[in-house]
């Protein structure tokens, strides 16, 4: 496991489709990320399924510049874009490169001439099958979801709750992550059923400082 690897108990997702209604759809992401770190975060992954290569790698080199030094920040599924962006892991789906093949491209880019903290890499699941595959994987954390019912993906997999969590939790000794409706109503129940991290979206998106500070209260 990376020796770097510490979970924060609130992990903001930016989420790029979040932001496309906006006159200025970077400024807007830049803001509300400069917003976050304001309020507290130390963690941050970047989510981008609209845009083109170039876009997702401009917007996530200037992530890294307003997060250097002050935040990690993981990059969702494209491990060339993670380095290239200079970010410190990736974040992989089921049908994303495989977590073995992305170790493989971190190792290889860390070497003796191109010295570089060791890079983190999450792996999503949603069921319990999934979970203890992913326990045998190269991987620093696991994320488990829907928890609850969301909006934050188009075809969300099959809602698993509470108990879901539990089942997680008990299969794997890697550090959890809960994804998926999570709100400050519920956050404080799922890290209860197991989760170490809980990973959000739509609950931050207004007033978000004040949203980050409430969810760290409450999760104190």
């Amino acid at each position: 496991m990376n020796p770097r690897l510490h979970l924060p108990r609130v992990y903001p997702i930016v989420d790029a489709a979040q932001f496309s209604g906006s006159s200025n759809p970077g400024d807007s992401m830049i803001q509300f990320t400069g917003e976050l770190l304001r309020g507290g975060a130390t963690l941050f992954q970047y989510r981008d399924k609209i845009q083109t290569g170039r876009q997702f790698l401009s917007c996530a080199r200037e992530l890294r510049r307003i997060t250097r030094q002050k935040a990690t920040l993981i990059i969702n599924d494209r491990s060339d874009l993670c380095l290239a962006a200079e970010a410190d892991g990736v974040h992989l789906g089921q049908d994303d490169l495989a977590p073995e093949a992305a170790r493989r491209i971190f190792d290889a880019a860390i070497d003796n001439t191109n010295p570089r903290n060791p890079l983190w890499i999450g792996f999503s699941t949603h069921n319990l099958t999934q979970v203890e595959h992913a326990e045998l994987l190269p991987v620093d954390y696991i994320a488990i979801g829907p928890v609850f019912a969301t909006s934050g993906k188009a075809n969300p997999d099959p809602v698993l709750g509470l108990e879901g969590v539990r089942q997680a939790r008990k299969a794997t000794a890697k550090p959890l992550v809960a994804i998926g409706g999570i709100t400050r109503e519920n956050c404080r129940a799922v890290l209860e059923a197991g989760a170490d991290s809980i990973a959000v979206i739509s609950d931050l998106l207004a007033s978000p400082a004040k949203a980050l500070e409430e969810f760290i209260r409450v999760l104190e």
